[in-house]
This record gives C-alpha cells, sequence and structure tokens, in this order.
C-alpha cells in the first residue's frame, strides 16, 4: 500500500514510510465553491386547500453573493471538518488543514485524499506542510477521477437537504445555516463507503 503513486507526504517529497504502529487517519478533503446565498424578492405563499397544494415562490430572486464550503470527512468515523469561507485560496484551505491537525493526536499520521487543485499543491500550502513533518500523507485522485473522492457524497447530501430552494437575507446567514447543518450531520455521523462495482464493465 505504501507505493501506490501519489502517496507522499508533501506534494513533491519523499514517499512515506510510517512505522507499523503508527496510528493512521484517513480524511477526505474538497471544496465546494460558488455556493449561492440567495434571497426573496417576496414572501413565500402558504398552501391553501383545495387550491395551491404547496408553498407558493416567485421565480425572482436577489443574488447576496457566493460563498466556498472546504470541507473534509474522516472516512473511518464519519467525523466532518468544514469551514465556509468567501474564497478558497491556499490560505483558506491550510486553514482547513490546521482545524484537521487540531483534531487528532500529535503521533498520528493525517492521510489526506485529495486532488490536484492549486491551492493543495501551492508554495504556501506545501511551506505549511513543511512546518509539519510526518504529520500529513497526501494520497491525489486520478486526473478525471475527482469524483472518487467521498466527500463528494458528502456535497450531494449538502446539496439535497439543508442547501435545498435555500433562501438567506445575506451571506453570514447563509454562512450560519451551512455551519448549523453540519453540526447535525456531525450529531449522528455517517460512514460513506462505495458499493462494490466493475471497471471492466465501464
Amino acid at each position: 500500500m505504501d507505493d501506490l503513486p501519489g502517496r507522499l507526504d508533501v506534494p513533491g517529497g519523499r514517499r512515506s514510510r510510517r512505522a507499523p504502529d503508527t496510528h493512521l487517519h484517513s480524511v477526505s478533503v474538497d471544496e465546494k465553491p460558488g455556493v449561492q446565498a440567495t434571497g426573496l424578492t417576496a414572501p413565500d405563499l402558504p398552501p391553501v386547500p383545495g387550491k395551491e397544494p404547496s408553498i407558493s415562490r416567485d421565480y425572482e430572486y436577489v443574488r447576496h453573493g457566493t460563498v466556498s464550503i472546504l470541507a473534509g470527512i474522516d472516512l473511518h468515523t464519519g467525523h466532518l471538518f468544514a469551514n465556509v469561507e468567501d474564497r478558497h485560496r491556499s490560505v483558506e484551505f491550510i486553514g482547513l488543514l490546521k482545524k484537521i491537525d487540531a483534531h487528532y493526536p500529535p503521533e498520528a499520521l493525517i492521510r489526506v485524499v485529495l486532488d490536484n487543485h492549486s491551492a493543495h499543491i501551492s508554495k504556501e500550502t506545501v511551506a505549511y506542510l513543511g512546518t509539519r513533518p510526518g504529520r500529513f500523507e497526501y494520497v491525489h485522485t486520478p486526473k478525471h477521477g475527482s469524483w472518487l473522492n467521498l466527500i463528494e457524497c458528502v456535497f450531494s447530501k449538502m446539496a439535497r437537504t439543508f442547501l435545498r430552494h435555500i433562501r438567506v437575507q445575506s451571506k453570514e446567514e447563509l454562512k450560519a445555516r451551512i455551519l448549523q447543518g453540519i453540526a447535525e450531520i456531525n450529531a449522528s455521523p455517517v460512514i460513506f463507503r462505495w458499493n462494490k462495482f466493475d471497471l471492466g464493465t465501464a
């Protein structure tokens, strides 16, 4: 397992040779940019028995801007790490790595499954990883295969639940509601697993 391509302590660094007794945690990481903070132009109308079976909403809406969700899920426990930011540059990604770092015992090795987004391998990120030698181990998803990263399933769940048809009055309200949704996910964490599939038939 240690000889898989792309498994590095830091981008461009040495291949990991961890001791057999090292406590390992695997975290699937990515960003969901462009989450729109949209508001109502008029109040929703409630259902009317015999006339309107569901809530009616004006098709027009107000744009308040967008936010990015930077998140990682522990593949063993289902615990979700997340920050909601205005942008998703290296500094925001490093902020997520710091949150993940603080969560685990200092002697543990953290395996991070992620794609080759520029923020993941930037000079700033590599410099931060250099301050935590032996702490992080990168495993990159294949090119054009970022859909294999299980954090994408979490983003899909968000889109189908608390982000679905959401309307807010500001970006700040959107951030608060996203963080509330993440807290509810962590209150009842789910371990995501791929069902078996045959790549030979694809």
